[in-house]
């Protein structure tokens, strides 16, 4: 298949998934062309079957801000024109979804371009949600000739939200060989040079990751008689409040901010324990990739979740904000090396039971191969 993928080339999960599924399918002998604004954050390598298409914005005083979904449609059914795509399969509603359906309507009667959108969390339960985008999310949704969202939660939450049930769920996935534990001395050493227990936290820090509450368990664990230090990945509007939470705390000196990595495989490793204390989650992709690294994660019990991680099992859940007891239970496993390790041998097995690629990307691929079916295309 000829594939058109559009994702926001930012660090957030959606961007993420599009970029590996669509390396993935290149593996697989597809060609995917990546329609965007920018080379998506995961997106390294670019061959003959895996190629870029960059939005180009028109710069006109008459525009206070640049026309970003009509710029989008028009590459779209450009490149879909010139590329003979067979679909576009768009990351995130709004505006997405919404350019995919005139980059298609405009390709007409000359040609049927089937759009797939996938939902990813945040697109439905905030942005869709208000009042003022409601109507044009649901269009986008309801006028797509296929969806699917990332999991069970964000599938009935489209149900409650916009009355739509047309959504098949196709969970978010991991590369086994990819996401393994491997020895990462050096970086284990720079980050606990003493070998001290290493809570880690990867997110876009956006408020609704919660970062801070991260350092508040960091200080917590430490008055429980645990000599633990925090590795902080990722970068955004919250970084800086955690920072000086860290100071407040009197625990700067024990956390290390290192911004954004393109190898976060190499911090889970050299982790123990990964905190994810989000208000919101449609699945927890940060959670998965830990637990293929034989990491127990210690997070909220919100959204998709609880789907991925098994209170007890493959981590811990509590109720959001409830730091002192994220903190308990980061302090219990840090303090049990045998527990520890024999829960992150758990985690690894179901992530790669449940949502490796070998099991997901066919999924994608039948569900593309029925959507064409069904267009006629």
């Amino acid at each position: 298949m000829n594939i058109g993928i559009t994702v926001y080339p930012t660090y957030g999960g959606s961007g993420i998934v599009g970029s590996e599924l669509g390396k993935e399918l290149a593996q697989r002998g597809h060609t995917v062309h990546f329609i965007a604004s920018a080379l998506p954050t995961r997106l390294t390598e670019l061959n003959e079957r895996v190629r870029f298409h960059e939005v180009e914005m028109m710069s006109y005083p008459l525009f206070e801000h640049q026309p970003y979904t009509l710029a989008l449609a028009t590459k779209m059914a450009t490149v879909a024109e010139a590329e003979r795509l067979d679909l576009l399969h768009v990351h995130y509603a709004i505006p997405h979804s919404i350019s995919a359906i005139l980059a298609r309507e405009s390709l007409k009667p000359q040609r049927r371009l089937p759009v797939i959108t996938t939902l990813h969390g945040t697109d439905i339960t905030l942005v869709g949600a208000d009042r003022s985008y409601l109507p044009i999310t649901r269009y986008g949704i309801a006028q797509s000739d296929g969806v699917t969202a990332i999991s069970e939660y964000l599938k009935r939450a489209t149900a409650e939200t916009f009355g739509l049930n047309n959504v098949t769920v196709i969970p978010n996935f991991v590369c086994a060989t990819d996401y393994q534990r491997r020895p990462v001395s050096h970086l284990r050493r720079e980050l606990a040079p003493n070998d001290e227990p290493l809570l880690a936290h990867v997110s876009n820090f956006r408020p609704v990751k919660r970062p801070v509450d991260c350092v508040e368990i960091l200080a917590r664990v430490r008055k429980q008689g645990i000599n633990a230090r925090l590795v902080m990945v990722g970068d955004g509007s919250e970084r800086g409040r955690a920072e000086h939470r860290a100071r407040c705390l009197d625990v700067a000196a024990h956390c290390s901010f290192v911004g954004k990595q393109p190898r976060i495989v190499d911090y889970l490793s050299a982790a123990d324990l990964l905190l994810l204390p989000s208000e919101q989650e449609s699945f927890g992709l940060a959670a998965l990739e830990a637990m293929a690294c034989e990491v127990p994660v210690v997070a909220s019990r919100v959204g998709g979740v609880p789907e991925v991680v098994t209170d007890g099992e493959t981590g811990c859940l509590s109720e959001v904000g409830d730091v002192d007891k994220m903190a308990i239970d980061a302090a219990r496993l840090l303090a049990d090396e045998e527990m520890r390790r024999e829960m992150g041998r758990r985690a690894r097995a179901s992530a790669v039971g449940r949502y490796s690629t070998d099991l997901i990307i066919p999924r994608y691929i039948e569900f593309y191969e029925r959507i064409l079916a069904a267009s006629g295309s």
